[in-house]
């Protein structure tokens, strides 16, 4: 599969679209004076070439309780237990992001609970996993950087 090129255009079509996914392709071709048709186009080439896959929505777990943030290295029994550990781990909601990793640990999770003693309990549905031999767990202070655009446009310099 030959590799796609993006060019100034769809730069500026992604940049907007990290900023805000549900902007309507008429702003963004006002913006950069092309027809919305265009925008349409181009977003459609770059969603078949696999470049743009979905669109996100961002939620604010604090207002919504979920404020507290730990990630959670898990160490496994054996590395042959990561698929089946993996499967266990889907169950529990509060695990928003878990990773196969090397290093340290074999699995390493993002949680997101209501206080400490939330997090306890989810740390022990983590722990009680057969296949689990312990896990250990950083506590977030503050999430300091979580910017999407400044690896975009890093990429786009490479490819220029």
């Amino acid at each position: 599969m030959a590799k796609f090129k993006l060019d100034e255009v769809d730069h500026q079509i992604l940049d907007m679209l990290i900023e805000n996914t549900r902007i309507p392709f008429t702003d963004i071709a006002k913006k950069l004076l092309i027809s919305a048709g265009t925008v349409h186009v181009r977003v459609k080439k770059m969603e078949e070439a696999g470049i743009i896959i979905g669109s996100s929505l961002t939620l604010d777990y604090g207002k919504l309780g979920y404020s507290f943030i730990a990630y959670v290295g898990v160490f496994l029994n054996k590395t042959s237990q990561t698929t089946f550990v993996l499967e266990r781990i889907a169950q529990i909601p509060f695990v928003t992001v878990a990773h196969v990793t090397t290093g340290k640990f074999n699995i390493f999770c993002k949680i997101r609970a209501k206080d400490t003693n939330h997090a306890k309990n989810i740390i022990f549905l983590l722990d009680d996993i057969e296949g689990v031999y312990r896990t250990e767990t950083m506590i977030s202070l503050e999430e300091s950087i979580n910017d999407k655009k400044r690896l975009m446009h890093s990429i786009f310099q490479d490819l220029v």
